[in-house]
Parts: C-alpha cells; sequence; structure tokens
C-alpha cells in the first residue's frame, strides 16, 4: 500500500473515468434520480456465447483457460482441449435429438462438466436450463414440465433419483445421464456418427436474440418463474464487466488472473462469471461447495488471484480467523486487530479518494504489527493470492468489508437479480465505496421512482419470463425493469440497496422499518447463523435468531463444556445470549431506536435448503420462516 502504487492508481483512476463516463439525472430538488453509463463493448451484430470456445482455439489454441481437479492434482485445459470437449458433448446431445431451441435441464453441483455441457447446449443449439442440486421433486417436476425439457443431465443417483419421481407422471418422461457414473462417456460415444459440420451449421444459425438459458427464480414466495436470458443479454454482462475490471486488476496486481468458482452454477451469477472467465481466457477452476471447511481446502490448492462470492463466505473467513485466535487464548488481540484494521481502512480509503490525510503514523505502525500477526492469515484462508474480490447477493457489513481491505483484499459489492443477468451495478476497480453497490455496469441505467424502487435498463434486462406474458408485463414497462427493491443514489451516482418493497415492516406506532438492515449487519456477526426481523403490526420490532453450528462448537470447547451439551441449553445459558446481545447491538447502530430491535428470540435448529426455509441462493423465506415459528413470535411480545 505504498505511496508509488496509490500514483499509480491515481493515474489508472483517471483513465477509468475518462473511459466510462457518467450520465446523472437531477430531479427539481436536485437529487440523484438516474444515472447512466455507456456500455464499453459494442452490442454484436451477430454470433453468439457459443461461439467463445471455439474462437479462444482459433486464436491461442495452447492457452490454459482452465483447470480440472482430477486426483488430487489440477490439470490445465487448453482451448483447444476445451472446444474439441464441447464438440464432442454437443454432437452427442444432437444424437440424443436434441433440436435447435430445445430445452437441456443441467442439475448438478459446480464442476468442470458443468461448464463443458453449457457450452456444447448452445453450440448443439439448444437452451440450458439450469436446476438447484438440492432442488425437491416437486421443484424439479414444474421446471421440467414448464420448459418443456426433455432431456435432463444430472450429478448423482440421488439426483437421478429426484427427477424420476417429479417427472413420473409427465406423459413422456425426458431422457436422463448421470455426471458421476458414465454420462459424458455416453454422450460422446453417442455422438460419433455426427459430423462436426453439424455443430458448426448449428452454431452459426445462433443469433444475439436467441434464448440462450431459462434461468428459474429461486424466489422467497411462490413458484419460481423462468428468466429467458438471450445470448446479448449474456455477452452485455460479460463482455462489460470483463472490459471494466479485467484491464485495471492486471495492471494494479502484476498477476496473471485466475479464479476458483464456487457458486452454485443454477445461480446465475456463477453462469455469468464462467462466461467472463472463458470470454477473457481468465483461469478458472470448480469447487462444488461453498462451505468454508470444504472450499478453504481448495483455495489454498488453487490460490484464486480473485475471487467471487456471497456475504456468507467473507463473514465465514472472519468468523474462523476469531476462533482460532481465541483457541489460542489471543480472542482480545483479534478484537484489537478488527478495530483497528476497521480504522485503517477508512482512513486509507479517504485518502485513497481525495477527502482526507489517511492513516498517521500510530495506526500505521498498529496496521503493521496486525498484519503480522492477524490480517496475514486472512490472505492465507484465501489462498495466499487473493488482492480482489466481489460481493453479491445481499449487502456486506461495511466494517466488514473495510476489515478485509485492512487485510489486503479489496472487496467490491455488486447487485443484481436473475432477470438482469447477474450485476445490474458494481463498485468500479479503484473507486471503492464501501456500503454501497457501486455504478451501473457499463451500457445500463438505473432510475430511483418516486416510491423509492429501484429500475434498471440496459443490455443486461431481461426480456420476459417463459410462458408467463402477465408477469413480465407487471415489472417491465419501456425497457425498465421494476426489481422490486428499495434504494438510493449518492450525489455521484453510486446505489445503495435499503431493503425490499415487500418486506417492509410497519410498526402498531406507524414506524416504517427495513428488516434488511439490520439482518445483514446481525447476520455479520458471530455466534449469529441466519435471523429474520419482526414487527410488522406490533409494538415494537424483534428477531428470530439461530446459532451458527460451527460457533457454537467453538463456543462449547473455549467454555470447556461437553461437544454435545443439548442446543436447549446452549439458547438458555446467559452467557451466550450476552453474546448473541453483542451482534444485536451493532445491528442497532444503523438504524434509529424507533427501528432497533428490542427483544430477540434464539430459536433451535438452523434456516435450511433442507427444511425449506432458506432459497437455494441462502435468502430467507420469510413466510415460512414466521409460520413456522410463530409461537416463539407470539411469546416475543408476551403472547
Amino acid at each position: 500500500m505504498g505511496v508509488r502504487r496509490d500514483l499509480r492508481q491515481a493515474r489508472r483512476r483517471a483513465d477509468l473515468t475518462a473511459r466510462t463516463p457518467l450520465e446523472l439525472v437531477r430531479d427539481e430538488t436536485g437529487t440523484v434520480r438516474e444515472v447512466r453509463t455507456a456500455a464499453l463493448v459494442a452490442r454484436s451484430a451477430g454470433g453468439s456465447i457459443a461461439d467463445i470456445p471455439f474462437v479462444n482455439a482459433a486464436e491461442a489454441p495452447g492457452a490454459v483457460v482452465l483447470r480440472r481437479r482430477e486426483n488430487g492434482v489440477w490439470r490445465p485445459v487448453t482451448a483447444a482441449d476445451f472446444a474439441r470437449e464441447v464438440t464432442a458433448v454437443a454432437k452427442g446431445l444432437i444424437a440424443a435429438g436434441l433440436e435447435p431451441g430445445g430445452r437441456v435441464a443441467v442439475m448438478s453441483r459446480t464442476r468442470y462438466e458443468w461448464t463443458v455441457l453449457d457450452f456444447a447446449i448452445w453450440a448443439a443449439g439448444g437452451r440450458t436450463v439450469p436446476v438447484y442440486a438440492t432442488s425437491s421433486a416437486e421443484q424439479v417436476e414444474w421446471i421440467v414440465r414448464d420448459c418443456g425439457a426433455r432431456l435432463v443431465v444430472v450429478e448423482t443417483a440421488a439426483n437421478a433419483e429426484t427427477v424420476g419421481a417429479g417427472t413420473a407422471g409427465h406423459a413422456e418422461p425426458p431422457r436422463v445421464w448421470r455426471l458421476d457414473a458414465e454420462g459424458p462417456a455416453e454422450l460422446v460415444a453417442l455422438g460419433r456418427d455426427v459430423r462436426d459440420e453439424e455443430v458448426a451449421k448449428r452454431r452459426a444459425a445462433l443469433t444475439p436474440e436467441t434464448v440462450a438459458t431459462i434461468c428459474y427464480t429461486s424466489g422467497t414466495t411462490g413458484r419460481p418463474k423462468g428468466c429467458a436470458l438471450t445470448h446479448a443479454n449474456l455477452r452485455a454482462e460479460a463482455a462489460n464487466t470483463v472490459e471494466l475490471l479485467h484491464p485495471v486488476f492486471k495492471e494494479v496486481t502484476g498477476q496473471t488472473a485466475s479464479t476458483l468458482l464456487f457458486l452454485p452454477l443454477a445461480h446465475i451469477l456463477g453462469r455469468t462469471l464462467q462466461i467472463a472467465c472463458l470470454l477473457a481466457r481468465i483461469e478458472l477452476g470448480h469447487c462444488p461447495s461453498v462451505k468454508p471447511d470444504e472450499l478453504r481446502p481448495l483455495l489454498k490448492e488453487f490460490r484464486p488471484t480473485f475471487l467471487v462470492g456471497v456475504p456468507y463466505l467473507f463473514e465465514k473467513i472472519h468468523d474462523t480467523g476469531r476462533a482460532t485466535a481465541e483457541k489460542i487464548g489471543r480472542g482480545a488481540s483479534f478484537d484489537r486487530a478488527e478495530r483497528v484494521g476497521v480504522r485503517f481502512g477508512e482512513a486509507y480509503l479517504s485518502r485513497f479518494l481525495g477527502t482526507g490525510k489517511g492513516p498517521g503514523i500510530g495506526l500505521y505502525a498498529a496496521w503493521a504489527l496486525y498484519d503480522l500477526l492477524v490480517y496475514r492469515r486472512i490472505r492465507q484462508e484465501l489462498g495466499g493470492r487473493t488482492r480482489y474480490a466481489i460481493s453479491g447477493g445481499s449487502p456486506l457489513d461495511r466494517d466488514l468489508n473495510l476489515f478485509f481491505h485492512a487485510a489486503g483484499i479489496v472487496v467490491y459489492e455488486g447487485y443484481g437479480l436473475t432477470e438482469t443477468t447477474a450485476a445490474a451495478t458494481i463498485v468500479p476497480p479503484l473507486e471503492p465505496r464501501p456500503g454501497t453497490v457501486g455504478l451501473p455496469v457499463p451500457g445500463t441505467w438505473v432510475r430511483i421512482a418516486d416510491d423509492g424502487e429501484v429500475l434498471v435498463k440496459g443490455g443486461v434486462v431481461f426480456g420476459a419470463y417463459w410462458n408467463d406474458a402477465a408477469a413480465t408485463d407487471a415489472v417491465l414497462a419501456d425497457g425498465w425493469f421494476a426489481t422490486g427493491d428499495l434504494g438510493s443514489l449518492d450525489e455521484d451516482g453510486y446505489l445503495t440497496i435499503t431493503g425490499r418493497k415487500k418486506d417492509i415492516l410497519i410498526t402498531s406506532g406507524g414506524k416504517n422499518v427495513q428488516p434488511a438492515v439490520l439482518e445483514d449487519r446481525l447476520r455479520s456477526r458471530t455466534p449469529v447463523g441466519q435471523c429474520l426481523v419482526v414487527g410488522d403490526r406490533r409494538p415494537f420490532v424483534a428477531a428470530l435468531v439461530t446459532l451458527d453450528p460451527e460457533a457454537v462448537a467453538h463456543w462449547l470447547s473455549v467454555r470447556g463444556m461437553p461437544p454435545d451439551t443439548p442446543m436447549a441449553d446452549v439458547v438458555k445459558d446467559p452467557r451466550m445470549r450476552a453474546d448473541v446481545q453483542r451482534a444485536v447491538d451493532h445491528a442497532n447502530e444503523a438504524v434509529s431506536r424507533a427501528e432497533s430491535i428490542r427483544a430477540f428470540a434464539l430459536v433451535e435448529g438452523e434456516f435450511s435448503e433442507e427444511n425449506g426455509l432458506l432459497t437455494p441462493s441462502l435468502k430467507v423465506k420469510r413466510q415460512a420462516v414466521t409460520t413456522a415459528y410463530a409461537e416463539q413470535i407470539e411469546a416475543l411480545y408476551g403472547g
């Protein structure tokens, strides 16, 4: 973080501003109500995302574009190798009966074969329909029936059973292949008699307006809706984010970019990251799990230079660091390191952005000490080479963002939905603003409606829900997509998300409360696992809180308590309640007294996908939780 690096970054910031000028639109009071950015990459007149592997193979056949883990070793996959695999699987899909425009459902965790399948389906002229590996038979039945998929590729025998159970009543159940069996080999063998020219012909018939994928929203309420995203949507997202971020990251770090993809490929953020990496020939590896214990070893093996994750990942890395410190009797030292890190990050950013003098000598000395004791361990948890990360899905606690900044990892936040092909906004490189979700992705416009709703327009915005014109008309008007989220734009056009329209709580005293602000901050503090803020038509705001299992195990160990202590005893323990109260106090710092959490209930168990209380993208299903814990909620209010 030296002066020379600051000067280099300042020059790059000037270049960046010139490349991506903003247009701000103000209302009669002078408040910014709309921000527009021009695209960095022109819209293609022809072609499709399916061309990427073949362009790479023609231009740089020996370039390593992916790394595949086999028998504990990461083996390189060149552009030429990948294009050959894509062609072979595409031929198999054609032989299996895939017609141009046909749908293929893929139900699998994140793995190398998923990427091959995605591009093979496109190369064969088809449309990919991702399905979460944790989906129920009922969910699979709806998706397969709604999209009309005749072919399904799954990962495991359990997935195959789920598909079989869900589609048993269909007039024509789909044909199914398994990735963990001989599925890929079967497809390759099936397509041996299909000519390469057939794949080339089908790929050439695709246009930017061709639907590439139908992504079903995980949705916190109601039946999932299929977002029909075109090749143009995917390219607008991938190409513009690559052009915005990649040159800057390369120049500042001097590293060859690489990343480990662990987000579910059924989620649009994972899919667009995959496309962006192949488009820019950024080395990409796969990890099937976002669970910290499974992810951390692979991060240390792969050693990515940047990461794209959700707040849960960064919260867990932080909590693991604190737990490790506490085990060796240095919990207080970690807490001091965290306070120093937040102060240092704030001061350093103020100098970087030209709004302050930066850290003084004493703060620099404290930072240097804790860099040796704490921060370097955080970097090691992420593989040791990571210098940048992108966080999306929900807001990241600002203090946590600053802590990572002090540890040498700049976390850029973004915001988007399936309907916006992942990111609609992102904090631009070298212009960090912790607490905001940044500026519109180049080629995108963002507007704040009169009621505070965030509207988005541009090449990343989808055109329709599959088979649901009424739902489409409800959210699209004149090219503007109504996100359902509430937000505001600052004087420079940076967007801050404040909550969901449908989630607003109105207390019996008439106070409007956005639960997301409280929930995001509460969840960022150990030992909290998940939480739900309640208070609609109630006299005050309260919360249901679950405990993180890893945090509980650590908490018991530090206190010399048996690891099998019943959870009923843990949630009643005054010491545990005191720890959770500190997390509640942290959350309350962000709101007024009238909006603050006055009471909370520690509940046994977890909110999870398995019990139907979380979506696959880790969002709480509010109605399901309030129904499941109705008695506990009533007890909070003396019922």
